[in-house]
């Protein structure tokens, strides 16, 4: 451990559209932003290779460039954009600890968590492959779906989230396949009967993904398997989608700020607080619903308000 402590006066935790963005605002207020990128700097999007839905990109960006862009933008205002993931909080005084790598104590008057969620992957060594060659793994058809119109894909997932994801693609996508891992759905009535009743969706149950097929570059179909009657048979397709959840990276805040049952944080309505004071949250650690860039940044402008709001409240 350090002998060291140091002090700040506004400490964001994780990087991505909420954290840069909350860095930017935060800088600006002349809050002295001291930023920790996390494991995956940049966040899930430095993984996509286009991003045409953010405005102000008349023809696109890539992700990573996004990224660099934001993280230079919150530069230009101050921001301490470090290296580094928190491992350790205790939140349980007015002073607000974090530790750093497990080895540096941090002393913060104010906390943005912005650590967002992961989408859960099946693990396949081909699923891993195509997603970080960009070439047709997805967990996002609000995000990738586009790029698969008149094309046919298959998507994995039983839940709510599933089914308006298959919805969605259905109306872009010549055929969607959906795989359902079980002998029945997780998702409720109306949301199962949404996709049953679209023609271009077909619905195989009780299947599972044995591997995703590909020139090495990009998806041309699923392997999958009849868990049934055995039959193992490959489904044409360019686009491969799961669905089966996200996990919110939130565990080490556990014992001191209220989560969901899901491990989502539980902000109050309208606001970016949580139930300790001082701390605050910004994107996909509590968003459940929508998971865009754009509302990511959204909550990061807020997070950064309202700390400074709840600073200035204290002078």
């Amino acid at each position: 451990m350090s002998d060291t402590i140091e002090k700040i006066k506004c400490l964001i935790i994780g990087s991505g559209p909420a954290g840069y963005t909350a860095a930017i605002y935060a800088a600006r207020a002349n809050m002295n932003p001291v930023l920790y990128q996390g494991m995956q700097p940049g966040g899930p999007l430095t993984t996509t290779n286009e991003v045409e839905n953010f405005p102000g990109y008349v023809d696109g960006v890539t992700g990573p460039e996004m990224m660099i862009q934001l993280q230079e933008q919150a530069k230009r205002f101050g921001a301490d954009i470090r290296d580094g993931w928190a491992t350790k909080v205790d939140f349980s005084g007015d002073i607000h600890k974090v530790w750093i790598n497990d080895t540096i104590e941090l002393h913060c008057e104010t906390v943005i968590i912005s650590t967002g969620a992961s989408a859960k992957y099946l693990g396949l060594p081909s699923e891993q492959h195509y997603l970080q060659m960009g070439g047709g793994v997805s967990a996002c058809a609000v995000c990738d779906g586009f790029f698969y119109r008149n094309q046919e894909v298959v998507i994995v997932g039983a839940g709510d989230s599933a089914c308006e994801e298959a919805h969605y693609l259905s109306k872009l996508c010549k055929k969607v396949t959906m795989l359902v891992r079980s002998e029945k759905f997780r998702a409720s009535k109306i949301m199962e009967e949404r996709v049953r009743k679209t023609e271009n969706i077909e619905i195989l149950m009780n299947h599972d993904t044995v591997e995703v097929l590909g020139d090495d570059n990009v998806v041309h179909a699923i392997k999958a398997k009849n868990k049934t009657t055995g039959e193992i048979f490959d489904i044409p397709a360019t686009g491969f989608f799961v669905a089966i959840g996200h996990k919110p990276n939130t565990d080490i805040f556990a014992d001191y700020i209220t989560l969901d049952e899901t491990g989502y944080i539980v902000n109050v309505p309208g606001t970016s607080k949580t139930n300790v004071e001082g701390v605050f949250v910004a994107g996909d650690a509590a968003d459940h619903v929508y998971r865009q860039a754009i509302t990511a940044a959204g909550t990061g402008c807020m997070a950064a308000l309202d700390a400074e709001r709840y600073l200035a409240a204290k002078e």
